[in-house]
């Protein structure tokens, strides 16, 4: 028989109004069977279930499920609150509960919001409100931690314990599985997740002693992660101490670190390390040793062998180049800034001023600040030559007294001259040699003292900043402060980035005092504008430090003399403090700014700004712009294009280049500008075979150069790179503060076109530079298990077919015609003749062509071998392995990502499509250790650069723009060859002339 289906509670719910506790027992655990379908029924009674949980005449069990009983109804009420209190007050009944199939939501729920609970109340008091912990809450959080070691589910555990400030889970993990696996893990969940500063140094430094110390038997699998650990923490003595460890027996791995190490840590950082490593011992073991990390330490190191490393593979193609020139109107300051910032991007770093040579007579185009753009881009395409820096800019610095040339325009020429200085210089220049052994650094102030002109002084204080990026000389910020003070507009402009520059992350409340006031003062909104940029740079990563001042300048509607308001100063203050961080807090904030603020420019920076919160997380980026690009004001949309091309920069990311390919052809230039921009920076080192857009994109930027009628701002994009990416990040996964500040001052090219330039601080390098211990690189070959034409460097521009005029049929006369036809039937009555001669004799042998297509079926190679300072762009990196038979293998892992499968030409590779969500990490720079030290090695042999006296500026009668590009040292021009005219030979060229006409 089947049982018939209960339609109603009323009759259990009589049962509670009896005096006997049996039956209201009995009723209770009926009840809880009932609640998914009689919730509402029950709910009605819910004053009387409490009173039941309440009453101390019922037994412990009863009571029990009564608080049980609550609880469910209190869930399907959705209250949530209600119901977890109730659920810990039911003690074991809920315990019971959970183990009883069909209630996984309920039960699902209330651990979630247990979780929770416990995270608020142990946040609460670690931050001293001595908030107490319910133990029956502890007991449920303890209960999940043990099933979760039970059940191998250590992640999950972890994150808990990190929400929960329970470090000592950690500890026990740790302990009972030793995998250094889970320290990375936890180390990446801090740093990548929103925690407070403080809290997030009290876990880094309770995990550094955790991780075993690096060594080159094992490969330092790990020093990725090591050195992550360090940059952020910045603490020199936790740096020193584990520098000391590794020397004399682990020298290679130091070397290791210290390069690493460069790559993302404050110049303030680094120079406190080499101060504090010993000098070494007596019998001269250990002192070369922290000699040679000494020197890396400085950074020059490491830019000598990029810089070596992008003069032996430029590959860049001048006839794109050419192309642009010949397209543009060089009178067009617009235009000609365009090619000039086209030429100094596409050769940064690699000292080629091929172009520059060619092209004098265009170069003479150049006036005012045009001319002081051109000038400072030979900065760009000389980064890092540190040694010819002043001998090449040496004929366009003014003099140290403060004179300033007579010329007409030289003023630009040394202002530009100052700033290009810097960009060589860039956070290096308290290292960095100057004029008489002095600093770089110490020359930009002297220079910045004596000038008169405010060009100059724009010059050197943005030259000033960027050479001192990070150095927190407190002499220069002085220096910087007493320029502002003249209120000179262009003067103080440069001089307010600089003051952000130089005290860059320090939150110093005094510096942010003074700037704020003057900002508020000054009538002039050029000095504004730098002053806002530079408070935000002096608030770099301060994150919650920050909330205060952003909230401040936010709420500030300062209206400018342009219409705009101040708020835009809090909007990169926000961004910069939580760069690299993806902060829900900043991100929505920025958003509600983006489509509420009043001011055009303020929208624009606040989706310019989202890049700089998600560059971590690229794949995020497209879903979050997606609407804004579709917005109705224009500045909204430009602004999503930026936040685009920055954050998605170098991944080739499909998704971003879907939502910009139609924005190409925008109503509004500057829409269009933007656009071009982004796509540059997300296809830079995407061959044909990676990227399916980058033909057609190519060619949209062929026939956007070559359009007459195209307004000048969507012709004003070019972007270049063969051998260097964008990245806003280093290899070790920290944030690269110097990108982070090329990039933020780039996008001030809205207002000032020379700040352009600082897009080259974020180009890094892209290949394996393998070095012995004496810092040599040698000669070997490693592996690429990657078809070829996945990374290959883009094809070459082809130069325009000449066109030729199809000549005209000759007449021919009919009594001509039929002489022809008479001549041809007898010639072919003759060839008749004699094949039937030959019927008999030999037979002709014919020749078979191969058909030429044959070579072209062949199938590509599924790996290649590349030699040591070869290019290896970031996705290449996890396919790159070192045969175990290599003379040379690396101290640590090539690629931060692990191979998974074994394939190709190496011991292991992997087959893994690009994922742009996190970097590759690994290659550059790598110590190598030499598995056969008995044999003769081979070294690559490297530019020797001549040191050569600073040349004294040109005479009166020159143009400093015709000699912007000579270089002192190149070798001089021959003589042309003697030759006559062929004058003879007039009348046939003029025929040609016509013919091609």
């Amino acid at each position: 028989m089947v049982p018939r289906p209960q339609s109603s509670a009323a009759g259990v719910l009589s049962l509670l109004a009896e005096q006997e506790p049996l039956l209201k027992q009995h009723a209770l655990k009926t009840l809880i069977s009932l609640v998914p379908q009689f919730w509402a029924e029950i709910s009605e009674h819910i004053a009387l279930i409490e009173s039941l949980y309440e009453s101390p005449d019922l037994p412990i069990e009863a009571r029990n499920s009564a608080a049980l009983l609550t609880s469910k109804v209190y869930y399907y009420l959705e209250e949530y609150d209600e119901a977890l209190s109730f659920a810990l007050g039911a003690g074991t009944a809920f315990r019971q509960d959970s183990n009883i199939p069909g209630d996984d939501e309920y039960i699902e729920t209330l651990i979630s919001k247990a979780i929770d609970r416990y995270i608020e109340a142990r946040t609460e008091d670690q931050s001293g409100a001595q908030a107490k912990v319910d133990p029956r809450l502890q007991d449920i959080i303890e209960n999940i931690f043990s099933r979760c070691i039970q059940n191998g589910e250590y992640k999950q555990a972890i994150g808990i314990a990190l929400e929960s400030h329970r470090l000592d889970i950690i500890e026990q993990l740790h302990e009972n599985t030793h995998d250094t696996s889970l320290l990375v893990y936890s180390m990446e969940a801090v740093l990548d997740n929103h925690f407070p500063l403080s809290y997030r140094d009290q876990v880094l430094n309770f995990l550094y002693p955790l991780f075993p110390s690096p060594r080159v038997d094992s490969k330092s699998p790990y020093i990725h992660s090591l050195t992550r650990l360090l940059v952020t923490l910045s603490n020199p003595t936790l740096t020193v101490s584990l520098l000391v460890s590794l020397v004399p027996d682990e020298k290679l791995v130091a070397y290791q670190l210290a390069f690493d190490l460069v790559e993302g840590g404050a110049q303030d950082f680094l120079e406190t390390i080499r101060n504090d490593l010993p000098g070494g011992d007596e019998d001269q073991v250990t002192k070369p040793i922290f000699d040679t990390l000494r020197k890396i330490l400085g950074g020059r190191e490491s830019v000598r062998l990029y810089l070596e490393f992008l003069k032996k593979n430029n590959r860049a193609d001048l006839l794109i180049l050419k192309h642009t020139k010949d397209s543009l109107e060089p009178r067009s300051s617009v235009y000609h800034n365009a090619v000039t910032f086209q030429n100094a991007f596409m050769h940064a770093g690699t000292t080629s001023d091929t172009f520059l040579r060619e092209n004098l007579d265009w170069l003479g185009y150049a006036s005012n600040w045009s001319k002081f753009t051109a000038t400072a881009a030979l900065g760009v395409i000389h980064k890092g030559n540190f040694e010819q820096g002043m001998v090449i800019l040496g004929p366009y610095l003014p003099g140290e007294n403060g004179g300033e040339s007579n010329l007409a325009g030289a003023a630009y020429s040394e202002g530009g001259a100052l700033y290009g200085l810097g960009l060589i210089n860039a956070g290096v220049g308290a290292i960095s040699s100057g004029v008489e052994g002095r600093t770089i650094e110490d020359y930009l102030r002297n220079i910045l003292k004596a000038a008169q002109g405010e060009v100059v002084q724009h010059g050197a204080a943005l030259g000033l900043g960027i050479a001192g990026m990070g150095g927190r000389n407190a002499d220069a910020y002085d220096d910087l402060k007493q320029t502002l003070f003249t209120d000179s507009a262009v003067a103080g402009e440069g001089a307010g980035y600089a003051m952000g520059l130089i005290m860059l992350g320090t939150g110093d409340s005094t510096c942010a005092g003074e700037m704020l006031a003057y900002a508020r003062e000054t009538q002039h909104e050029k000095i504004i504008r730098g002053l806002a940029i530079g408070l935000a740079f002096l608030y770099f990563g301060r994150q919650d430090q920050a909330d205060e001042i952003a909230k401040e300048l936010l709420s500030e509607k300062l209206t400018l003399p342009s219409g705009s308001n101040s708020s835009v100063w809090g909007v990169y203050t926000l961004a910069l403090a939580y760069a690299g961080t993806p902060s829900n807090d900043a991100v929505r904030r920025l958003l509600h700014i983006a489509v509420s603020d009043t001011s055009d420019d303020v929208r624009r920076a606040a989706v310019t700004s989202l890049a700089f919160l998600l560059f971590k997380n690229p794949r995020q980026v497209p879903r979050i712009v997606q609407l804004l690009s579709e917005s109705y004001n224009p500045h909204v949309r430009c602004g999503a294009t930026l936040a685009l091309g920055i954050a998605c920069a170098g991944t080739g990311l499909q998704d971003a280049v879907e939502i910009l390919e139609p924005m190409t052809k925008d109503s509004v230039d500057f829409v269009r500008q933007g656009a071009f921009i982004a796509l540059g920076m997300i296809l830079v080192q995407q061959s044909d075979a990676s990227s399916p857009s980058l033909a057609s994109i190519r060619a949209t930027y062929a026939k956007i150069m070559g359009d007459k009628h195209e307004d000048p701002m969507a012709q004003f994009h070019r972007c270049g790179g063969r051998n260097v990416t964008i990245s806003l990040q280093s290899r070790a996964g920290t944030k690269n503060t110097s990108a982070i500040v090329g990039i933020v001052m780039f996008c001030q090219f809205w207002y000032w076109y020379p700040l352009a330039h600082c897009a080259s601080l974020a180009f890094q390098p892209t290949g394996i530079i393998g070095l012995t211990e004496d810092l040599k690189p040698p000669k070997f070959d490693f592996v690429s298990n990657a078809k070829p034409s996945l990374f290959a460097y883009p094809s070459s521009m082809k130069p325009p077919k000449k066109e030729t005029t199809a000549k005209l049929t000759t007449a021919v006369l009919s009594t001509t015609a039929k002489v022809k036809a008479r001549e041809r039937r007898k010639a072919a009555s003759e060839d008749a003749t004699e094949n039937e001669i030959r019927k008999d004799g030999d037979v002709e042998m014919k020749s078979e062509d191969v058909p030429s297509s044959r070579h072209g079926d062949r199938k590509e190679s599924s790996w290649e071998s590349l030699a040591n300072f070869s290019r290896v762009t970031p996705a290449q990196f996890q396919y790159i392995v070192f045969p175990p038979n290599s003379r040379y293998q690396p101290v640590r892992p090539v690629s931060a990502r692990e191979p998974s499968i074994k394939t190709g030409k190496g011991v292991a590779g992997t087959q893994r499509g690009s994922h742009p969500e996190k970097y590759a990490g690994g290659g550059g720079i790598l110590l190598l250790v030499d598995e056969q030290p008995g044999e003769p090695q081979e070294f690559i042999e490297l530019s020797v650069v001549p040191t050569v006296e600073p040349e004294t500026a040109p005479p009166d009668n020159t143009t400093t723009a015709r000699n912007i590009a000579l270089d002192p040292n190149g070798p001089e021009a021959e003589m042309p060859a003697p030759f006559e005219y062929p004058f003879d030979d007039d009348d046939d060229d003029d025929e040609d002339e016509s013919d091609e006409a």
